[in-house]
């Protein structure tokens, strides 16, 4: 495999494990991957995930310039980018509609950081950001506000994206956000739900922040 190949494989992994564990419907949300050359893989617009494969990804340059294959990237290519250009540690961004979580950014609510994992995989408390159009480089600009020390921001009444040193690294963050926000839902039910302690909730955040600034980076090289 060459390099380009194993970083499309990994966008179609991701694209199709998102699809399949239930974070989107139907064609919604994307996955990209990028590779060390500069090229961003994108899964491409409307069609269903099971006839996404390493053929049909549109690459493009940071600039959203098509640069290699023949399909059109997805309608959230600005968004995508953006994380691009500001985190260079930053190899896989995914977008998704997860019911839970999406409930969440409908009632512009964050999702708490009430269990340990959520703040060793994803920083800490799941922002909401603030309503911009889909498709849009406002949306992208806005985004990328939450995610500097974050793998995760939840978008008003739309979903949430999810950054990470890979295209499945990102897929795991969602799916950590998801988990938070459906356990939070239900135990909303029963009670108010309490906070971690102040000092778990700092040093956990170190351990993220390690994490993502130590290993990312290592971690994107290697698999592109």
């Amino acid at each position: 495999m060459t390099e380009n190949t194993d970083i499309r494989a990994e966008v179609v992994r991701a694209a199709q494990a998102m699809d399949e564990s239930g974070l989107v419907v139907g064609t919604a949300g994307n996955v990209s991957g990028r590779h060390t050359g500069g090229t961003i893989w994108l899964t491409p617009s409307s069609l269903p995930y099971d006839q996404v494969s390493i053929d049909n990804l549109a690459g493009v340059d940071l600039e959203g310039n098509l640069v290699a294959g023949v399909s059109r990237p997805s309608t959230e290519k600005a968004m995508h980018l953006a994380c691009y250009r500001a985190f260079p540690e930053v190899g896989g961004v995914l977008h998704c509609h997860p019911v839970h979580a999406s409930m969440f950014a409908v009632a512009h609510r964050s999702i708490p950081a009430v269990i340990e994992e959520v703040i060793i995989y994803l920083g800490g408390d799941v922002a909401v950001a603030d309503y911009r159009p889909t498709g849009t480089d406002e949306l992208g600009e806005e985004v990328v506000r939450h995610l500097a020390d974050r793998s995760a921001v939840l978008m008003a009444n739309h979903g949430m994206l999810c950054v990470g040193s890979s295209p499945n690294h990102a897929l795991h963050a969602a799916q950590v956000a998801e988990h938070t926000a459906r356990i939070v839902w239900g135990a909303s039910r029963l009670s108010d739900p309490v906070e971690l302690p102040t000092k778990a909730r700092s040093d956990f955040a170190e351990v993220y922040s390690y994490l993502r600034t130590q290993t990312w980076a290592t971690s994107a090289r290697l698999l592109s």
